[in-house]
């Protein structure tokens, strides 16, 4: 069969709708699995299709185009299959920053590669070499937007990994004075000088303005505190999107302008649901805090609060009563690896007649959906977990609220001080279950450096150490 260009643009045609698909079943747990498959489709069908294409216009240099694609394709599928088996739970915001940063990059690379090589591209004009003015114009916002997404990610990956020394990598925000005056600064200059490319598609403006791009990145991300990282991974999500788009143009390629789309808006969305979540302004963290200033966490004042603390056993006999227990997971149960020991722990409940459910709140965890992957990765019925507005009305028939490993998503301060930073933040209400378990290292406060009230309360009992050991002997405790 020949490859016609219509029926390319039908196979492209086809993977896009793989792609929808794919978007609509990963929005909800129950079919995350199917909507995996179809974006996995999409991509075969995407990739299968260019390759062919190559082929077919590349002649000789098509041939040498081809193996490139080709070396491209193992080393990178290689990479990505190692990474996705050895990943942990843990460590999956991480990656998926990482996964920004490489697509901004790509962006950049192909951007650089055009302006180089404008001819192998199809994209000169009949009457000379210079570039097009509306393909200049594609370059220079996909260049600028990849740069932005690439250094903002490496910043994003350094802060969620919390391994590197150097302050810029530091989970608390970096501030100076006049920093957004000078970021607006740069912003105006970069694209001052993406007009001046455009003028002239001299390589001298192209290479000034991905050197600001490149700090525009990081400046824009360093001022943003470690308990809006969520929002920040969502966010460089969308940027890449929005990358890949415009790079679509240049090469007008329709498979990745729909699919950078389709990132780019979804991505926006989801951005602007964990900014109400957290009651964040959403333009605030997509500035780079701009105009956030209110310091974060002052905690008790040095204040003394006493707390009751329990043993595995003593939690062990409430549960074992309950007849209706509802469990928030947090960050450190992912740390402490404990989902498929809660499972157990629940199974153990439901075979004694407790009715048991899961709370999980918009940015519990290090990225959105973290913990509804947790708790899939152990196979914890779909039917058993719930979003915040559908759970939150059960708390107060709740016998026993567990939180496991999480701060300030269930911090009462939320509701109840309208002087705290968290103030009209969306929680999970477990404080209105008739008792609490909380289960935590220690009393050390969460990303958003917060005492919470939660702890304090008389029916509230804390049981201190590793979330897997607590589990699994408070499970012991009940067989």
């Amino acid at each position: 069969m020949t490859l016609s260009m219509n029926l390319v643009t039908l196979l492209y045609l086809v993977a896009s709708v793989f792609f929808i698909q794919a978007l609509k079943g990963l929005s909800h747990p129950a079919t995350s699995r199917r909507g995996n498959l179809f974006g996995m489709t999409g991509m075969a069908i995407a990739v299968l299709t260019t390759v062919a294409l190559i082929v077919k216009i590349g002649g000789e240099a098509g041939a040498a185009g081809l193996a490139y694609v080709l070396v491209a394709l193992v080393v990178g599928g290689a990479i990505g299959a190692t990474m996705a088996k050895r990943v942990e739970m843990t460590k999956m915001p991480e990656l998926v920053a990482f996964m920004h940063s490489m697509i901004g990059l790509a962006a950049v690379c192909i951007a650089v590669a055009e302006v180089a090589e404008p001819h192998a591209f199809g994209i000169v004009a009949a009457a000379g070499d210079a570039l097009p003015l509306g393909n200049r114009v594609e370059l220079f916002i996909g260049a600028i937007v990849g740069a932005i997404t690439f250094s903002g990610s490496v910043i994003a990956f350094g802060k969620l990994s919390g391994k590197y020394k150097f302050r810029l990598f530091q989970g608390a925000p970096v501030r100076f004075a006049g920093q957004h005056w000078i970021n607006l600064l740069i912003a105006l200059t970069t694209v001052g000088l993406g007009v001046g490319f455009w003028a002239t598609a001299q390589w001298t403006p192209f290479v000034l303005m991905l050197v600001l791009a490149f700090a525009l990145g990081v400046l824009i991300i360093i001022p943003i505190g470690g308990a809006d990282m969520p929002v920040v991974v969502s966010m460089l999500n969308s940027y890449s999107g929005w990358a890949a788009a415009g790079i679509g143009f240049s090469l007008e390629n329709s498979m990745l302008i729909i699919a950078g789309s389709l990132v780019g808006s979804s991505g926006a969305i989801l951005s602007y649901i964990m900014c109400k979540a957290m009651n964040r302004s959403f333009f605030n963290v997509i500035l780079g805090g701009f105009g956030g200033e209110v310091s974060v966490a002052q905690g008790t004042g040095g204040a003394q609060r006493s707390v009751k603390s329990g043993s595995p056993d003593d939690a062990a006999f409430l549960l074992s009563n309950a007849e209706s227990v509802i469990i928030v997971p947090g960050y450190g149960l992912a740390v402490a690896r404990a989902q498929h020991a809660l499972k157990e722990l629940a199974q153990r409940l439901v075979e004694r007649g407790v009715n048991v459910k899961y709370a999980i709140h918009p940015v519990a965890g290090r990225m959105p959906g973290h913990m509804n992957v947790l708790l899939a990765e152990a196979e914890v019925p779909y039917d058993q977990v719930f979003e915040m507005d559908d759970i939150n009305p059960e708390f107060a028939q709740a016998d026993v609220a567990v939180v496991l490993g999480a701060n300030d998503v269930v911090n009462p301060a939320a509701k109840n001080d309208p002087k705290s930073p968290i103030a009209g933040m969306p929680i999970l209400e477990a404080y209105k279950a008739k008792t609490v378990i909380v289960n935590k290292r220690s009393m050390a406060t969460g990303y958003a450096g917060l005492d919470n009230d939660l702890f304090y309360l008389d029916k509230t009992m804390m049981v201190f150490g590793d979330a897997k050991k607590v589990i699994e002997d408070i499970t012991k405790a009940i067989e």
